[in-house]
């Protein structure tokens, strides 16, 4: 006779539980993916795209060092992190040369907000760089295995095609499942190794090729923090509704909805009153904080030379030489003219007073 008594459900893991090491597989210099497993056999139950805080036995004393966890809960065996060593690295250091399966370790959490089921939408654009991208793989990798089509923009940056953390990996889904559209974007190609992706500093320009609906989608971003600003200025200066951006810190992810800080960037705002002075032209002009500096010299009756006016020729640079603007420009004007206290007048807006050498 067939048992058909019901299957006792199984339990879930707490953190009161040591984690054991299962396996290290390396993703490239400094880099590997960790993965655990409860040794009662529990299964592992979080949110795509939250985080695990671990201690780390590292000679001088124990340490706690928080990373996202890369894989998904619609896999609840096992629970991996993907860590990325960087020079002054002591925790992930000591996991990439002790840590090795058999080994136990204790954890706490998963926590954090990060994550799309917290913000149910019809379309998502996920925006990355770096190890910025493991919380975007935890949240396809859940969409994917639901078994139905996901509407999901996939933008990753990297320094070169070699060092594109999951590519096969999201490759192999988005080929199976056309609602994953990945996009790679990288600052160099390798060598002899053709490139036929984007290359350069992510800016409005490639967002509006890659993502063309992204006023229509809920924004996710994770990377280092000038990363993170340079996307929030992309978007913001297009138009973006910015109540539906969310981003994690690299050092500081939020465990509560609480801790999910404001963002406080300065940005244009219509009502403020600004000004432009020309140093050389003994004039000035008043103009709204969201008048770019072209637009304010034209109505002094000036002329700086134009080309594109979205901050991409570099044709109108000039020289601020006191005040603070907000500039969102596409490739148009080097970091060292930037800290030479060169702008780019066609996608400069002043704040406050600002002085020109015009």
């Amino acid at each position: 006779m067939n048992d058909l008594s019901p299957v006792p459900p199984q339990a879930i893991w707490k953190d009161a539980e040591m984690l054991e090491c299962v396996s290290v597989i390396p993703e490239m210099a400094d880099t590997a993916t960790f993965t655990f497993s409860a040794p009662s056999g529990a299964l592992f139950d979080f949110q795509p795209g939250q985080f695990l805080t671990l201690e780390l036995p590292v000679p001088g004393g124990t340490v706690h060092r928080t990373y996202t966890v890369s894989s998904s809960p619609s896999r609840p065996r096992s629970l991996s992190i993907t860590a990325k060593a960087q020079k002054d690295s002591i925790g992930t250091r000591w996991m990439l040369d002790h840590l090795a399966p058999g080994v136990r370790i204790r954890a706490i959490g998963p926590a954090g907000q990060f994550s799309h089921l917290n913000h149910a939408a019809d379309k998502y654009l996920f925006i990355s760089a770096g190890t910025g991208i493991t919380p975007m793989m935890s949240m396809t990798t859940w969409m994917f295995d639901l078994g139905v089509e996901p509407d999901v923009v996939f933008i990753n940056c990297a320094q070169r095609p070699s060092t594109i953390l999951f590519r096969e990996r999201l490759e192999h889904m988005a080929s199976r499942v056309p609602g994953i559209d990945l996009k790679w974007v990288v600052d160099a190609p390798d060598r002899y190794a053709p490139w036929t992706g984007c290359q350069g500093r992510f800016n409005q320009l490639m967002l509006g090729l890659v993502a063309p609906d992204y006023l229509e989608r809920e924004v996710f971003c994770c990377g280092p923090e000038p990363f993170m600003q340079a996307v929030r200025d992309a978007l913001f200066g297009l138009g973006y509704d910015m109540d539906r951006y969310h981003q994690e810190s690299f050092h500081e992810p939020a465990v509560t909805q609480a801790d999910v800080p404001e963002l406080d960037d300065i940005t244009p705002e219509a009502e403020a009153k600004a000004e432009v002075c020309f140093a050389r032209s003994d004039r000035r002009v008043a103009c709204a904080e969201t008048d770019t500096v072209l637009a304010a010299t034209r109505a002094a009756g000036l002329n700086i030379p134009s080309g594109c006016t979205f901050g991409v020729c570099g044709t109108c640079k000039v020289q601020k030489l006191s005040g603070e603007v907000h500039m969102v420009h596409n490739g148009g004007i080097s970091e060292d003219d930037i800290a030479d206290g060169y702008i780019l007048a066609c996608c400069s807006h002043p704040i406050g007073s600002v002085t020109i050498d015009v």
